[in-house]
């Protein structure tokens, strides 16, 4: 069992206008906005919490929360969708809020959202307010109370219960499939935003574009390490990338070097990844790195070092050249098409 931990000074907030009944053994999703659009993380959050509840509603917190939810209410499973417009850019304080007045009038047994940023800096908030421990980076659901995350950097699987009454949980959203983007019809209900109390303020944010699937939720990753020698080399690895269609990652090591910026890095300190195919090239398997990608469905390494670590974890090994290895795969493929 967890321990419980002791709750921050609470603040009142106003009570909102829709059916706490209907919420009752339910789980809610706190959808993944960004940049105005619902991210893909929300359709693997929804299906963890399906694994928890039968019953799963969505609160989208957000400018222009109405559109954006009449979006959410396509995915499959979702039984109802809270619109809450904050304005742009909600900070983590603003969005606690939001999930203390839903959770206030709907009493949902579980809470879960995306442990990304934005999910790591609410969940625990929440946690604290509604005096329950949180439980992060969930891998599993054994049951409604029951779920596997991973423990020193990824090298062990911690299965955990909690007999709190409401479960506060961040998800790896790689861990679970997503749900079906298409084919449900559930309720939109408009839900008024809770007075503003927090003491900071959204500045700016600058965000790195790509055409490229974003890393964190590609099928398809091809990560590079320092054996690259310099950023330029990298070119290989994103030609390798745009015929098919993945995302570019790398180790600490390649970051760094300054081989590329740090929202590459794949591993404990940076990204986490689980993709169907994950290409490892010119890494040597770190245990840092290893946290970030051990759990793709299928790895293939390729290094000059037959020793190097990664190849204990990884399904298919080349040990070649990666400067000869990786023009000559993007050539076959081209060629296959």
């Amino acid at each position: 069992m967890f321990s419980r931990v002791l709750p921050l000074a609470r603040a009142s907030v106003p009570s909102r206008a829709f059916s706490a009944s209907s919420a009752s053994q339910a789980s809610l999703v706190l959808a993944e906005v960004q940049a105005g659009k619902l991210n893909a993380a929300t359709l693997h959050t929804v299906t963890a919490a399906a694994q928890i509840d039968s019953e799963v509603d969505i609160v989208v917190a957000a400018e222009g929360a109405e559109a954006l939810a009449a979006e959410a209410a396509t995915i499959a499973g979702v039984r109802k969708v809270l619109a809450v417009d904050t304005g742009a850019n909600p900070t983590g304080e603003r969005l606690t809020e939001v999930l203390r007045a839903v959770q206030k009038e709907g009493s949902y047994t579980a809470i879960l959202a995306a442990a990304s940023a934005s999910g790591k800096n609410v969940i625990p908030r929440l946690a604290a307010y509604l005096d329950v421990q949180p439980i992060s980076e969930i891998q599993a659901v054994k049951s409604a109370d029951t779920f596997v995350h991973p423990i020193y950097a990824g090298n062990a699987l911690e299965t955990v219960q909690t007999s709190d009454s409401v479960k506060l949980v961040t998800v790896r959203t790689t861990s679970f499939e997503k749900a079906a983007a298409t084919g449900g019809s559930a309720e939109i209900a408009a839900v008024a935003a809770p007075e503003a109390v927090a003491t900071t303020s959204f500045k700016s944010a600058d965000l790195a574009k790509s055409d490229r699937p974003e890393l964190g939720s590609a099928d398809i990753v091809i990560s590079g390490g320092r054996a690259l020698k310099s950023g330029d080399n990298f070119k290989i690895l994103y030609d390798l990338a745009d015929e098919v269609g993945a995302a570019v990652g790398a180790s600490r090591a390649a970051v760094d070097a300054g081989y590329v910026p740090n929202d590459l890095q794949v591993g404990q300190t940076g990204k986490i990844v689980a993709p169907t195919l994950y290409f490892a090239v010119g890494i040597s398997g770190a245990i840092q790195h290893l946290a970030g990608m051990s759990s793709s469905k299928t790895i293939v390494a390729i290094n000059t070092d037959p020793d190097a670590p990664i190849f204990q974890v990884a399904d298919y090994g080349l040990h070649q050249d990666l400067f000869t290895a990786v023009p000559e795969l993007q050539a076959a493929i081209a060629a296959a098409k």
